[in-house]
């Protein structure tokens, strides 16, 4: 018999894209005086996986992903979930976002990303949010599953996982960054 006992708290994640740098700059800032400040930022990425935000956003679009320094309770990814949709409703152009921010959080063991789209794969956690595990970490790396986004797959993306992983272990073993 298992014996219940509550997870760990995680690295709080987030993408952010948008065919305006200047945009993300400033809804980084944003969620820094939300959720605490970053502690990793990426460079700046072209995000060219998929045309499918195009017709909505715009081209090219431009991407960061960023980790926070606090770490949450990991149901908290709903509400935080929530508050990012309240963002991108806050920059609507002509009723088109201008902003695609998708929260989510790093584990020792996975990369898990919050999301309103059910799948066969996404696990339903309240409010309309469910969550997606994109990757995994085994044998020394995240690896991707054969649902997980190009962009979230990618040889680059992956390093960065690792490297935040990197530093999301050092926090929980108190050792400074």
């Amino acid at each position: 018999m298992s014996s219940p006992r509550e997870a760990e708290d995680v690295k709080l994640i987030s993408s952010l894209f948008s065919p305006h740098k200047e945009l993300i700059v400033r809804i980084i800032a944003e969620l820094e005086q939300i959720f605490g400040p970053t502690d990793w930022i990426s460079p700046e990425l072209f995000f060219d996986r998929t045309k499918y935000y195009a017709k909505e956003m715009g081209w090219p679009l431009h991407r960061r992903f960023v980790s926070f320094e606090r770490l949450i309770r990991p149901l908290n990814i709903v509400e935080i979930k929530l508050r990012t949709n309240g963002i991108e409703n806050d920059h609507l152009q002509d009723g088109k976002r201008q902003i695609n921010i998708d929260p989510g959080y790093i584990s020792l063991e996975r990369l898990v990303l919050a999301t309103g789209k059910n799948y066969s794969h996404r696990i339903y956690l309240s409010k309309g949010i469910y969550a997606d595990l994109s990757l995994i970490f085994h044998k020394g790396s995240f690896v991707p599953l054969q649902w997980s986004y190009k962009d979230y797959a990618s040889p680059e993306s992956i390093a960065f996982f690792n490297d935040v992983r990197e530093r999301y272990k050092r926090q929980l073993r108190g050792i400074e960054n």
